[in-house]
């Protein structure tokens, strides 16, 4: 979209929200960038350049503007359905890869050397790894210094800077002021109020709308394992499992926003939390596109008029949806979920807490849910006959857990999804629509379809269509590239 100019000027002109993210305008006489939204009077066609991302723009000189803060947009949708090594490794970075592991360490996972890695992240994004992660680490920094009391000092290393003085150089380019002036600019309603819990971060996570959320939230409500999940019938929370600790958030559904509450155990990894949130709530999706390419086909028009913006549930942790999956395989949804509840009560991990008083949050806060689900470590090691199912399934279990614990699987934001679903359906009990299921939620996969499912089956034969596997894979075929939301829409009908 970026060569064509017109296009872009004329989103720029509507203020389309719809494009926020897609890319970036820069103007010239000014020296900043602005999301294609912004409310300030649309520059002149010789003053504005286009760019993929944030972090292109700011490292050709541009600074972001205060008033539309272009780096708070939805993320393009592009890297969600993106399966080359660009998509996998823009999934990979705002993960927080580069900060944890280094470039060298990014490249390893996708298995490509560093110098050709960022060839092709120039060519496609406009800046290299390290340049896309410095962007990053300044969004964050942003937030903690907009929605915490935290010195600056620990906010610097909080969002993954290796020095005072690069945190205070890195602010000031991006944002035109210093950290404590930033700070001091920050819009009221993102100031940590009076009343709220010790150790809490309040955070307003953005989206293209239409959006779902209820119908989405109730989805994931359905579906929670005890102690590790709760519904209340407004409010998502669940604890997360970080590279530097643990975690707790909370999720509803707000005007214009995704309301999300943390507890960290860390600050170094709210950024991560942050992205894992997304990802389980689709955030980044574009539903207009979706809505546009969908309700062209009679059996899906109606549903997708009646409730636009139906998201794809997605995860917090690859390898606990997919042995969720195993553990849901021929049974019903409630079936599932005990199975995950009794499992992870025997060999779950409760989070740090004050001894004698019970599970406590990362931020002194009492409260649950209080368990983490058990690491494929854990549950390699279990017998299948002492597991409370059926052997068979139980051995599909552990040799999956197996798989994820020594590394010869991984499921995540830089899986190569072909070869995930290539070795999950190699697996031992591991059938193609368990393989689908992951691929769809733990891998994000946008065009994963689910051929066998009842679901897909009741609402073919209910509209009077040929239901085989074979008949709906032929009728999805129309849906591609975006036959995972088509699946949200059968199986709410």
């Amino acid at each position: 979209m970026i060569d064509d100019f017109e296009r872009c000027y004329a989103a720029v002109q509507s203020r389309d929200r719809r494009f926020d993210g897609w890319f970036y305008i820069a103007v010239a006489t000014t020296g900043i960038y602005c999301r294609p939204s912004c409310p300030a009077v649309t520059p002149k066609r010789r003053n504005v350049s286009f760019h993929p991302s944030a972090a292109a723009c700011q490292a050709a000189g541009f600074r972001a503007c205060r008033r539309c803060r272009p780096d708070a947009s939805p993320g393009s949708p592009q890297w969600n359905s993106r399966a080359d090594v660009v998509g996998r490794a823009m999934r990979l970075i705002a993960d927080g890869v580069v900060d944890r592991e280094g470039v060298g360490g990014l490249a390893r996972v996708l298995g490509y050397s560093a110098r050709h890695l960022h060839r092709q992240l120039v060519a496609e994004v406009g800046a290299g790894p390290i340049a896309l992660a410095r962007s990053q680490r300044a969004h964050t920094a942003r937030l903690l210094l907009e929605t915490t009391d935290l010195a600056c000092g620990d906010i610097a290393f909080a969002a993954g800077f290796s020095s005072i003085r690069q945190f205070n150089d890195t602010v000031a380019a991006v944002f035109a002021m210093p950290p404590t002036k930033l700070r001091q600019s920050s819009p009221k309603a993102l100031r940590p109020r009076p009343d709220s819990p010790l150790g809490e971060i309040r955070l307003r996570l953005p989206y293209r709308a239409p959006f779902d959320g209820a119908g989405l939230l109730a989805f994931l409500g359905q579906r929670t394992v005890d102690g590790v999940e709760e519904w209340d019938g407004t409010v998502y929370r669940r604890t997360l499992g970080l590279p530097h600790g643990a975690a707790i958030v909370a999720l509803s559904d707000g005007p214009g926003h995704v309301d999300c509450r943390l507890w960290l155990g860390d600050l170094r990894d709210l950024a991560t939390a942050v992205q894992r949130a997304r990802r389980l709530l689709d955030l980044d999706a574009d539903p207009v596109a979706v809505a546009e390419h969908l309700g062209d086909d009679p059996l899906l028009a109606a549903a997708v008029a009646a409730v636009p913006g139906r998201r794809i549930p997605g995860s917090v942790d690859g390898a606990e949806l997919a042995m969720r999956a195993v553990l849901g395989q021929q049974v019903t949804v409630a079936g599932g979920r005990r199975l995950a509840s009794v499992l992870t009560a025997r060999h779950g991990r409760d989070l740090p807490g004050q001894p004698g008083s019970g599970p406590v949050p990362p931020g002194g806060l009492p409260g649950r849910p209080a368990r983490l689900f058990p690491s494929p470590a854990v549950i390699a090691a279990l017998d299948p006959s002492t597991m409370g199912m059926p052997v068979a399934r139980g051995q599909a279990l552990v040799g999956l857990a197996g798989a994820l614990a020594d590394g010869r699987m991984a499921i995540g934001p830089g899986a190569d999804r072909v070869e995930v679903v290539r070795r999950l359906v190699a697996q031992r009990g591991i059938g193609p629509w368990t393989a689908a299921y992951v691929a769809l939620r733990g891998l994000g996969d946008p065009d994963a379809f689910l051929a066998s499912d009842l679901g897909v089956r009741r609402a073919l034969a209910r509209a009077g269509l040929a239901a085989g596997p074979g008949a709906a894979t032929r009728r999805a075929q129309r849906w591609r590239p975006w036959r995972g939301y088509a699946l949200q829409y059968l199986w709410a009908s």
